[in-house]
């Protein structure tokens, strides 16, 4: 087992062996086949591969929403492995949001009332007001999601995420129902998140262009890292030819 004494407080996420299979016998799939992973907090992280690669598999793992089948996941000193089910949950509760593909918004809620709803149950949240500024929602918190955008609909998304003011951000596919101009935007709250908050911020994304405004770029393929790369300039969403 891992040391915990040797997990730098400047990695939010550390694995080591990090293995997911599901199934059993010939029917058995490996989504992650060993995975040794570090992320520094603070930072952008894309990660990028096909579909089946293992990239929303380690994200619903270090996230605290599945378990590994073997292995260790480090949250900064906390060994999430080794974590019951309560502490997953307080752990997802107090330190992580999450923004999907589909906004999961409550279609009868306001935006302002759908993140009413995390700040409800947050330790430390911030006020439903400034969670909507941050994301460019201010002057439409008291609209229904059928009276918003797609794009709209997924920056109250994300402002829902925020509201319990994370340690961690996970992104998975966040522009991938959206067109190149909200997608854009999106990009830019996402950007904002990790400027003015500080949290590690980790995107799951088909879209390659996406990498050139992380901090680190990470390729999977068939559930094992392929390449790691750091990138020296980073470009803004409008900078990202998509």
């Amino acid at each position: 087992m891992l040391d915990r004494n040797t997990i730098p407080q400047s990695a939010t996420f550390r694995t080591r062996g990090l293995t997911k299979v599901y199934g059993e016998g010939a029917a058995a799939v490996h989504a992650l086949r060993g995975v040794d992973l570090e992320i520094p907090e603070g930072e952008i992280v894309v990660l990028l591969g096909p579909s089946g690669s293992g990239k929303s598999t380690l994200l619903n793992i270090v996230g605290g929403l599945d378990r590994a089948s073997d292995g260790e996941a480090w949250f900064q000193d906390q060994n999430l492995s080794e974590m019951s089910d309560r502490e997953l949950t307080l752990y997802r509760r107090d330190h992580v949001g999450f923004v999907f593909q589909f906004y999961n918004l409550m279609p009868s809620l306001t935006a302002y009332e759908n993140v009413e709803l995390v700040t409800e149950i947050a330790d430390n949240p911030m006020e439903v007001e400034r969670a909507l500024e941050l994301v460019g929602l201010g002057e439409r918190m008291n609209h229904f999601p059928a009276q918003m955008s797609g794009g709209e609909q997924q920056r109250v998304a994300i402002a829902r995420a925020i509201a319990k003011n994370p340690t961690v951000l996970f992104c998975d596919e966040p522009t991938g129902a959206l067109d190149s101009a909200t997608g854009r935007a999106v990009l830019h709250v996402i950007n904002d998140v990790n400027r003015e908050l500080g949290a590690t911020v980790m995107v799951v994304t088909h879209a390659a262009a996406t990498a050139q405004m992380a901090h680190r770029v990470i390729h999977f393929a068939d559930g094992q890292i392929r390449t790691v790369t750091e990138n020296d300039t980073r470009l803004s969403p409008d900078e990202i030819a998509w």
